[in-house]
């Protein structure tokens, strides 16, 4: 079994001169950039209601689209047994043309998946072939890793939710937002890292930054505000009400307790959607908060929060007037993973700024 500090060596490069923490910093910001594309691509797939086109994870065999019409036919087949099709198509049903661009983004979130893992990957073992990771750094690299092909596991887990003998016609809102949180979670250790590694390059015997209480709080609050966008999203919820800041005209909705304080809380569409609404507000002013802390530390993490927060809030208030329009809502949500990028770079710097204090 292996000790800790056997763990933390992972990788370990012979020579201070063999590390290449800048490069690996700019490999890491770039796998960074493509979990920002997927979380959008996500996003679509799910306002598409598309997740439930392909019934099947074939890990090797799925990276093609069905190639030919009698395969096209066979997926499609499939696709009418789950409950969502025979719930929701509608007494006309859906063609084959609908079904191909509900399939398209489907397999092309899953494709993205397999891309980020090979980009992940193949660059890690050539860093730790050339003993170029610096010591310390091996083991957040293979946690991230691991992170990635738990994220393949996890969404097959949460379609699997919407398949096969069940009367569900979306896959379950706690499987999305576990699936969705881990994404995130990856794209902020992958810019925290990034960052740690961008001071070393600059001095070499920079330490690691450490998390603040402050920034820990900032985090926690930013945490329960995208659980409870990643239910809304799981739950249909943003369609509870097209007006703000009312609800169909009220301040509070009307709402169902009947069903006991933790179902309601966790499963209610206009609880849940009022909640997102309002704890935004919460988010906004310990967002401020760190903004404000960093400004002289980090002028550009700074202005890269308060210009994420403020878009975020805009584009939640036009996609909820909107009528939950497919392209303000997708860029509402990669606003929203930009808002997590910016406020891990923020919560990085109040770190780091306790150490060269």
């Amino acid at each position: 079994m292996a000790t800790s500090a056997s763990v933390s060596n992972l990788f370990p490069a012979r020579a201070d001169t063999r590390a290449r923490p800048l490069a690996i910093a700019r490999w890491l910001e770039i796998v960074a950039a493509l979990v920002v594309t997927i979380v959008v691509v996500g996003g679509i797939t799910r306002l598409t209601e598309s997740g439930l086109s392909i019934t099947e994870w074939n890990v090797v065999s799925g990276i093609l689209p069905p190639l030919t019409e009698s395969a096209w036919t066979a997926e499609f087949a499939k696709y009418r047994l789950t409950a969502e099709y025979r719930m929701e198509s509608g007494p006309a049903g859906m063609d084959l043309a609908a079904f191909k661009f509900i399939f398209f983004w489907e397999w092309f979130h899953r494709i993205l998946g397999r891309v980020i893992g090979l980009a992940f990957l193949l660059p890690l073992i050539v860093f730790a072939v050339r003993r170029a990771i610096p010591s310390g750094y091996g083991w957040r690299l293979a946690a991230m890793f691991a992170l990635i092909c738990g994220q393949g596991a996890l969404g097959w887990y949460m379609v699997s939710s919407g398949v096969g003998e069940t009367d569900l016609t979306d896959v379950s809102h706690f499987r999305l937002a576990a699936h969705l949180l881990t994404a995130l979670f990856l794209l902020a250790g992958l810019v925290w890292t990034a960052r740690d590694l961008r001071i070393l390059a600059r001095d070499p015997a920079a330490r690691p930054a450490p998390l603040t209480v402050g920034a820990g709080v900032v985090g926690a609050v930013l945490f329960i505000q995208l659980l409870l966008g990643a239910w809304v999203a799981g739950l249909n919820a943003g369609h509870a009400a097209n007006d703000w800041p009312l609800m169909n005209g009220r301040l509070v909705p009307e709402i169902d307790w009947s069903g006991g304080v933790v179902w309601t809380l966790t499963n209610d569409p206009f609880l849940l959607h009022f909640l997102h609404r309002w704890w935004a507000w919460i988010a906004v002013a310990a967002l401020v908060w760190l903004a404000r802390a960093v400004r002289k530390s980090d002028r550009f993490a700074s202005i890269a929060v308060h210009s994420a927060f403020g878009t975020m809030v805009l584009l939640g208030i036009a996609t909820v007037m909107s009528g939950v329009s497919l392209w303000i809502a997708a860029a509402h949500q990669l606003v929203g993973a930009l808002t997590v990028a910016a406020t891990v770079r923020a919560m990085h710097s109040h770190g780091a700024a306790r150490i060269s204090a």
